[in-house]
């Protein structure tokens, strides 16, 4: 809108020559406006959609006005935009947050795109070259992406480890000197200080790091107000190795040192005793330790043969054997002599250890948000949640099960992923939301046909029922179909410090 009048030169004109005619008379000034076809307008606008706003509990039919990237009006009148998108009978929700996504890459993106991401980012694995990794992904990417700056690469670049997505020699193996332990704490401080959003940490993956390895790493965290991701020590059930007492062991190292603790894919840790760890979350929380968590909506989990995770006495830990482990590449379950050929051989392989009951009580509880864990696409055969997690929580769980209401499941895929990260990056501040000045990053479905679409035989598969994606104001998915040719998404980045 304009906030004054603008005079044309005509206008001026005719008053002068009434001056010069009648000077008798007093002349009374009249405003006559420029009508400029696009001044002031409106770039897009989303019209007769149900908005849903998780953080002002707003649910209503309005029309949504953008520009510049930003939402500018919500209102119940009509509004004009240079683009129209007709959203009757669709819902309007702020574009979902990917916590915990491990394929950062395009095609990984596309696929994130419809599922309704429109925030993609590496917390837990994270990395160690925290500049390089964002000039990668610079002005060449479909959706928003950031990372956290990694003790597993840091440790791993340390303590030379010969593997490249996760550690399989010294970094897993060996217990870090003193002066390595300084070496790893100067590192993720020079991460946090180029704009890392948080530190990553998977201790399972680096099982010979000492206790007081792990709490210098939350001193680090602490020191910059960066929120630690972890993927914990143990899982399973097995004592004293379970996965209560690994969560015991970061809920420690939280409350000693002040850092905020979130606690990745929390179902694939706790197996059958999910809801014991969920508790023991709630009760620091209640207590004033800052801890959040996250799962993924599927029975089982993903990892690399080759890591530390399956070192001897995993069967016992994980209450498993060989025929709950599906070989990515080809889809075949593995035998004791399948797994000794693929473990030298390393890749990826599915895990089928979570009860259906465990994912139906994180998905339940209003403090777990949704995250993926998906993992980069090497082969026709990975774990389809990279593909399909959003979309099959609202489709499946919501729709289906009725496991929680639709806002409730926004709220864990947006608002709370947002409100994470926002102390330690303003950016998620306009993230999450749906109302005026937050970034345009929305997310148009229908609640009638939202599915996901990923199976475990066929995992690559766009899920079904999101109409549009917008990115910072820009379609990335249009009327089900990627727009092609536009690379919107932005750093999500933490301000940098000396």
């Amino acid at each position: 809108m304009l906030s004054r009048p603008i005079f044309t030169t005509r206008a001026y004109l005719l008053r002068f020559i009434l001056a010069l005619l009648l000077p008798a008379f007093t002349i009374s000034t009249v405003d006559f406006p420029v009508a400029h076809a696009d001044a002031g307008r409106l770039e897009a606008v989303i019209w007769g959609g149900r908005v849903i706003d998780p953080e002002s509990g707003l649910d209503a039919i309005r029309n949504v006005g953008i520009r510049a990237g930003k939402i500018v009006e919500i209102t119940e009148n009509n509004l004009d935009g240079r683009q129209r998108i007709d959203a009757r009978g669709l819902v309007v929700a702020p574009g979902f947050i990917d916590l915990h996504e491990h394929g950062q890459e395009p095609r990984n993106y596309e696929f994130q795109a419809h599922d309704g991401v429109t925030t993609s980012l590496e917390l837990e694995r994270g990395t160690s070259d925290v500049d390089g990794w964002y000039a990668q992904r610079e002005g060449k990417s479909l959706i928003n992406y950031g990372v956290s700056v990694g003790h597993i690469p840091v440790r791993m670049e340390i303590m030379h480890d010969p593997g490249t997505f996760l550690p399989v020699g010294d970094a897993a193996h060996r217990a870090a000197s003193a002066e390595e332990i300084e070496q790893i704490r100067s590192a993720i401080a020079q991460g946090l200080q180029r704009g890392a959003l948080a530190v990553g940490m998977g201790i399972n993956y680096t099982s010979a790091a000492s206790h007081a390895e792990i709490v210098e790493v939350f001193k680090v965290a602490a020191a910059y107000g960066a929120s630690v991701h972890v993927h914990l020590r143990y899982s399973g059930i097995k004592e004293p190795t379970s996965g209560l007492a690994a969560l015991e062991e970061v809920i420690a190292a939280a409350a000693s040192t002040g850092a905020p603790l979130h606690v990745v894919h929390i179902t694939s840790m706790g197996l059958k005793d999910t809801p014991r760890l969920i508790a023991m979350v709630e009760g620091a929380r209640a207590r004033g330790i800052d801890v959040t968590t996250e799962a993924y909506p599927y029975p089982a989990s993903s990892t690399a043969l080759d890591s530390a995770v399956f070192d001897p006495g995993w069967q016992e830990a994980e209450g498993i054997t060989y025929k709950d482990l599906q070989w990515a590449q080809t889809g075949e379950r593995l035998t004791a002599e399948t797994f000794e050929k693929y473990r030298k051989q390393g890749g990826i392989v599915i895990i089928f250890a979570i009860p259906e009951s465990a994912v139906r009580q994180a998905l339940a509880n209003p403090i777990v948000m949704v995250a993926s864990d998906g993992m980069p696409i090497t082969g026709p055969k990975v774990h389809p949640r990279g593909q399909g997690t959003f979309c099959r929580v609202l489709g499946h769980y919501v729709r289906e099960e009725k496991v929680l209401d639709l806002v409730s499941a926004l709220r864990k895929m947006t608002l709370l992923p947002a409100q994470r990260l926002e102390k330690r990056a303003p950016v998620f501040g306009n993230k999450g939301r749906i109302r005026v000045g937050a970034d345009a990053d929305i997310t148009i479905f229908s609640p009638d046909t939202i599915i996901d679409k990923a199976t475990f035989e066929d995992p690559l598969q766009f899920s079904a029922g999101i109409s549009y994606v917008l990115v910072n104001g820009v379609p990335v998915v249009k009327d089900g179909a990627t727009v092609s040719g536009v690379f919107p998404g932005r750093a999500a980045r933490a301000p940098l410090s000396p």
